[in-house]
């Protein structure tokens, strides 16, 4: 089992590019990962891994370790799925992934009475507006909000998510209602942009079909719960999913804007990769959750 733990530890490392990122994954410290690593590297008398001040990166005979113990990985993991199948009794590690508002109010409440019902599973969930490449992370779950574009991943359909537009009654009233799509954009718009986002445009459902805006602001961030709380100051208008507002709009404190022409709904889904469709705790992970969150997206 020690040598098991070691080629975990030693995969890690080598797809997060630092021992104490493979470590702090692995939840051991960055000493006890450096000492896994060291004995690997005692057993086979070679150095797998060139360490400097600012990078870690695998030795020719490293790499060609690292493909190797992966596959036996996997192969363990697969392994150990099938007897889960059978056993009914599923255990190990989720890696899961979602957008930081998604992944506040809807997955993460959701993650104890999972792991209650299943108490053989650890979730270990990880949180960004960012894109996250969920091959080199290896992620096994990643729930998001939008379009998949990865077409070498499995994706699953959970729900329509409604999105709105709002702003506070005291910027609409210094700053005036848009009447039409295109007054948007003589307005300061809240942006979520971060390197690759897509969001640089709103795309609204009107009479005449979808309608893109190359709208502007002067603020703009890569978490959209702070394009919430802008919105909340009176700094501007908002895009956003309909059930992270609705409170605000339910209290007075927000108001919708343009009901009849609103954002184009985003997907609610989650994206898989093919090899780890086999393990039960992936699917029933994410039945759980599709059924769980059915409610806000109704």
């Amino acid at each position: 089992m020690p040598y098991l733990e070691s080629l975990r530890v030693f995969v890690r490392v080598v797809e997060l590019g630092s021992i104490t990122a493979g470590g702090r994954d692995m939840r051991m410290s960055p000493a006890v990962a450096s000492n896994r690593i060291k004995d690997l590297e005692t057993r086979f008398g070679v150095r797998l891994l060139n360490r400097t001040t600012r990078k870690l990166v695998p030795t020719e005979v490293g790499r060609a370790f690292y493909e190797s113990a992966r596959r036996v990985i996997e192969t363990l993991d697969e392994a150990e799925a099938v007897v889960s199948g059978f056993s009914g009794m599923p255990h190990g590690a989720l890696r899961v992934t979602a957008p930081l508002g998604l992944g506040r109010r809807l997955i993460s409440p959701l993650v104890p009475k999972f792991c209650e019902e299943y108490p053989g599973v650890e979730i270990r969930l990880r949180l960004s507006d960012r894109n996250v490449d969920i091959i080199a992370d290896g992620i096994d779950l990643a729930f998001f909000l939008g379009e998949p574009q990865d077409s070498a991943l499995k994706w699953r359909r959970i729900a329509e998510c409604r999105r709105v537009l709002v702003a506070t009654p005291g910027y609409l009233e210094k700053h005036g209602m848009p009447e039409k799509p295109d007054d948007l954009v003589k307005h300061n718009c809240l942006l979520l942009r971060y390197p690759r986002s897509p969001e640089y445009y709103w795309v609204l459902k009107t009479a005449e079909g979808p309608q893109k805006l190359l709208v502007n602001g002067h603020f703009d961030a890569d978490d959209g719960d702070v394009l919430t709380d802008w919105a909340l100051e009176g700094c501007g208008i908002a895009n956003r999913p309909h059930y992270e507002v609705a409170e605000h709009l339910e209290a007075g404190r927000l108001k919708l804007i343009l009901p009849e022409a609103p954002p184009l709904p985003a997907q609610f889904g989650v994206l898989t990769p093919h090899r780890r469709l086999q393990d039960p705790k992936v699917r029933l992970f994410a039945d759980f959750i599709a059924r769980e969150t059915k409610r806000h997206f109704s």
